[in-house]
């Protein structure tokens, strides 16, 4: 028994709940990984799946032996990596996890630049919501916006979010643009939920010492990967949203949304952080592409003027699927 690929086999046929799904990333038969799979239970003694139609669980030991053998198959693909000649370009895939509000209109357009650089990596990206164990397997490094915890990733923060109030025209005209963050309590506002569960109907206002913070309120609350929801129903004169400066560009340079309150800023100015396992630095297609995201974030500041600097942790954080409105009263 090759043990090596043996190893490789149980890990995709863990990451992929399947044995089909694993196949195909190795471009060899399910059978062929079966067999593998099949020949280390045998060697180890153990059973490392239970089997069923509705496809691969892992057992107590299955889930014991990943665990170990996660971290043990990434080191061996640094030494590969370290000992390649500085020169080659070996093609190899960076797998990377990203929220929809990052990729939507910001990285996506920033991609083909990336390939043209380095035309011998591929991008497996995958959709993320937030670093638990399942959506962290298999996966290099990951972009995030907010206040991940995690204690086994690199943190490096690389940007920030800066909020900005929208509308269409028709909405402006019909219900009034407003003239302070406190006005929009007449009108209708849609709120989105975050990862965490949070409805963030808290919207926060600085001009200069002053500092108001808003609970507002509509008919309509999205939940986050469902945002852009927000973004279409105010372009189409139905109420305000809140929303990134990097998204619906195109919208607004056209005039299909306007922004309200240009005066005022939002100092709740989540970071958007890479995230990635310590072992993977070295890899130089990683390497590559974490170096890629620093610089196109480093540029999107550079349209905005002056850096956006992210703000700390905010207090909503601490009650995960309350309202971040609670934390007004609690600070009344």
């Amino acid at each position: 028994m090759d043990k090596l690929r043996a190893v490789q086999y149980f890990v995709a046929a863990a990451e992929e709940k399947s044995l089909s799904r694993a196949a195909r990333r190795f471009d060899v038969s399910v059978a062929a990984v079966a067999k593998l799979v099949t020949a280390l239970e045998r060697s180890l003694g153990v059973r490392l799946f239970d089997r069923s139609a509705q496809g691969l669980a892992l057992t107590a030991s299955g889930a014991s032996y990943l665990e170990a053998c996660v971290p043990a198959l990434a080191q061996l693909q640094v030494a590969d990596e370290l000992v390649r000649p500085s020169t080659a370009r070996t093609p190899g895939t960076v797998v990377v996890g990203v929220q929809h509000v990052i990729a939507h209109e910001f990285l996506t357009p920033a991609l083909p630049r990336f390939n043209a650089l380095h035309p011998h990596i591929h991008l497996d990206v995958r959709d993320f919501t937030r670093p638990t164990e399942e959506q962290t397997r298999g996966a290099d490094v990951f972009l995030v916006l907010g206040w991940p915890r995690v204690a086994e990733f690199v943190q490096r923060q690389v940007g920030a979010a800066r909020y900005i109030v929208v509308a269409a025209p028709s909405y402006w005209q019909r219900c009034g643009m407003p003239s302070h963050p406190l006005d929009l309590t007449q009108h209708t506002c849609f709120t989105i939920r975050g990862v965490d569960g949070t409805v963030l109907d808290l919207w926060t206002f600085a001009r200069g010492d002053e500092q108001v913070s808003v609970k507002i309120g509509g008919w309509l609350t999205a939940g986050n990967t469902h945002r852009d929801m927000v973004a279409d129903l105010a372009s189409a004169g139905h109420g305000v949203a809140r929303i990134l400066d990097w998204t619906n560009r195109s919208e607004r340079a056209s005039g299909a949304l306007v922004e309200a309150l240009p005066d005022w800023v939002s100092p709740e100015a989540p970071p958007v952080n890479l995230l990635y396992r310590p072992s993977v630095r070295r890899i130089p297609r990683v390497r590559a592409f974490i170096d890629f995201a620093v610089e196109v974030f480093r540029e999107l500041d550079a349209t905005r003027g002056q850096p956006v600097v992210a703000s700390p942790r905010p207090a909503w954080l601490a009650r995960p699927y309350g309202r971040a409105s609670a934390s007004l009263k609690k600070e009344r």
